[in-house]
């Protein structure tokens, strides 16, 4: 079986030895600029295998009150609920996010498409499709480069995403990312996609 975001005891084992190099130790700064962007709070939101998930945090802080947190592992999770110990316990969820039922205006990507193997990459797609509300939208970042050796994490190009997405999604932003963190810059993709 492909190590993926599928794979629980995987995920649950590089939590417990510390072996979380994905994790940068805060929001990333693209999916904050455009956060603070944002003009009402009462958006649906989902951010599917948040890890650590900095991302929920920050709405958080921001008010943002409809915010659901999915990761097929517990110790992410665990670590959310004593970082920030005021966010709603039943908004952060324990399982497959292939599996969740739910309708949301927004979904965050950060980290969780490019851990899927790419033969789950079309499910993927049908997955967000199919979760998302009339006009939602799916915003994150891809990796914009092709690495050598198997993962996670698992690359892509420019072309591959619009070919993939595109079918479902209406693309409004697919470009080389301007404010990465350092050592991703140059090799990352903002996006912004709108459900057909």
């Amino acid at each position: 079986m492909n190590k993926t975001a599928l794979d629980r005891s995987y995920w649950e084992d590089l939590y417990n030895s510390n072996k979380t190099g994905w994790d940068i130790g805060y929001i990333s700064p693209p999916i904050k600029e455009y956060i603070d962007q944002l003009n009402t709070i009462n958006l649906q939101i989902l951010i599917p295998g948040a890890g650590n998930s900095y991302e929920a945090e920050y709405l958080h802080k921001k008010g943002f009150q409809n915010v659901d947190v999915i990761d097929i592992a517990t110790q992410p999770l665990n670590n959310f609920k004593k970082r920030v110990p005021s966010f709603p316990k039943t908004n952060l969820i324990q399982k497959n996010f292939f599996n969740h039922q739910k309708k949301y205006d927004l979904i965050i990507e950060q980290t969780f498409f490019s851990s899927l193997h790419p033969t789950h990459r079309e499910k993927y797609v049908h997955k967000t499709h199919d979760l998302l509300s009339h006009n939602g939208k799916l915003i994150g970042l891809f990796f914009d480069v092709e690495f050598s050796k198997e993962g996670p994490p698992y690359g892509g190009s420019l072309k591959k995403y619009s070919q993939l997405f595109s079918p479902f999604f209406t693309i409004k932003t697919l470009d080389k990312c301007y404010n990465s963190i350092k050592p991703r810059f140059g090799r990352e993709l903002f996006f912004i996609f709108e459900k057909k």
